[in-house]
């Protein structure tokens, strides 16, 4: 078989990337590539392919893209649908509906063919892959944001300013019906995000899907009028995270490339003082509890284990100068993780925490956490308490905690102003890990009593009564 297709998922930001190629001939693209490349790279020339395409679906508004520095490797065109056109400052291809990029023999090798597919942000696009030219029925389509597997691609971003949600919500509708959907049914599926992903509401766990199981399970595409897509697609969404439009607009500009094996500055903890005192932000990435038992006063806890790059990116203004606190021999994921975003910013690292803060108890506090009962106690018997739930609204429809208010982890650095600092306030999510971060931003702004509660809203759920909560 001519053709190598292989998908590249990153977890931590429930990204998919693809290289696609024609081994006959050698030529490939990479589509939607994540801003570290060396995988590409390497992966192209064990397969004896040269990159000669970066095909970006539309201006992503989640991760930082990697069609710069990949060309910049290869020498490839970048390529984007022709709405982008004009809007960026470095050159690309802008090709209409229908242009065909031939990898291999158009005849009888793999082509790849654009369809414009506006709805989640004006210039999608989606690629068809054509395996034995262009007679040949499409094998597979790069959905990008426009179609996911169970879901499709939120309407309501920043990114897409200029635009009503309504408006590209009804796109959207006429792209999946007009053009996806008018596709084979075994026409595999390949979209640029999964599960956990914030550029819709209820993707799967599921990374590859056809247009047929697509058209029989997504909820999006069961019979329904346009006004009712329309209801369907916008009503729920979670809060964008802060970082999106910031993403979003460098996608667009000229700037650096990643050097992914570049040298990270350790610093003293006197160098992370004098950083926190001039505006740095302290983001600890070993995990909650570890965090809890000790850490630099004014630190925010983003652990490594979660979806650290898009959390942080919620916790600081892009641009901040930022110190990354690690255990050893975990720092340049950290780092690497948030340059994916385009936070860049980092002043150094500082590792082994643990050793410094047993020396230096006056720079060190440790983290209040509640049991469901010590919380149970605490609604009870203090008069004035904030309790916040820091979830998204899929979550919140299963229940929230009696007065608790509703304030999701990505709206919380800019409505901080809302709540009171000077009082005592519990914060919870649904496990533990965002309330976590939130609780710690908060103490970074100010509050002097601030909780998170262990095991989130569950353990609320399924804890047992106290006397107290029962008179």
């Amino acid at each position: 078989m001519a053709m190598h297709l292989q998908q590249y998922y990153l977890a931590c930001l429930s990204h998919a990337s693809y290289l696609v190629g024609d081994t006959s001939t050698g030529r490939a693209a990479v589509v939607d590539p994540q801003r570290d490349i060396s995988q590409y790279l390497a992966d192209a020339a064990a397969n004896g392919l040269h990159i000669t395409h970066i095909i970006e679906t539309h201006f992503h508004a989640d991760f930082l893209s990697g069609h710069l520095g990949l060309a910049e490797a290869t020498g490839a065109e970048i390529v984007f649908g022709a709405a982008a056109a004009g809007r960026t400052e470095f050159p690309i291809t802008a090709l209409a509906h229908g242009s065909l990029i031939p990898l291999g023999d158009p005849a009888e090798g793999v082509v790849l063919e654009v369809l414009e597919t506006p709805g989640h942000t004006p210039e999608s696009i989606c690629i068809t892959v054509r395996e034995s030219g262009t007679s040949s029925d499409p094998v597979a389509v790069f959905t990008g944001d426009t179609m996911f597997i169970g879901d499709v691609g939120r309407p309501d971003l920043l990114a897409a300013v200029g635009f009503t949600a309504d408006d590209l919500a009804r796109q959207l509708y006429h792209s999946l019906h007009e053009q996806l959907l008018t596709l084979p049914d075994t026409t595999k599926v390949y979209p640029a995000h999964g599960a956990g992903s914030a550029c819709g509401k209820n993707l799967s766990t599921e990374t590859v899907s056809t247009i047929g199981a697509e058209r029989r399970m997504n909820y999006a595409l069961r019979p329904m009028s346009e006004e009712a897509f329309v209801a369907a697609v916008t009503e729920g969404q979670a809060a964008a995270p802060e970082y999106f439009l910031y993403a979003a607009t460098k996608n667009r500009r000229a700037h650096d490339s990643l050097i992914e094996d570049a040298p990270l500055r350790e610093l003293t903890v006197e160098e992370v003082l004098d950083a926190q005192r001039n505006g740095a932000v302290v983001i600890d990435s070993r995990d909650d509890v570890d965090f809890a038992a000790g850490h630099l006063r004014g630190s925010v806890n983003v652990g490594l284990g979660g979806r650290f790059a898009e959390y942080a990116g919620e916790v600081m203004q892009p641009g901040t100068p930022i110190v990354v606190v690690a255990d050893a021999g975990h720092e340049r994921e950290a780092v690497v993780r948030l340059a994916r975003i385009g936070f860049d910013d980092v002043v150094g690292v500082f590792l082994d925490p643990g050793s410094v803060f047993l020396t230096r108890a006056d720079l060190v506090e440790q983290s209040s956490r509640l049991t469901a009962v010590d919380l149970d106690r605490a609604m009870a018997n203090i008069d004035r308490l904030q309790v916040i739930d820091v979830r998204g609204p899929g979550e919140t429809e299963l229940g929230v905690i009696d007065d608790a208010r509703t304030i999701q982890l990505a709206q919380l650095l800019r409505r901080t102003g809302e709540l009171d600092p000077g009082v005592p306030t519990v914060v919870y999510c649904a496990g533990g890990y965002r309330s976590s971060i939130a609780a710690s931003l908060l103490r970074s702004q100010g509050f002097v009593d601030v909780s998170d509660l262990l095991g989130g809203y569950s353990s609320w759920e399924n804890r047992p009564r106290s006397d107290s909560s029962s008179l």
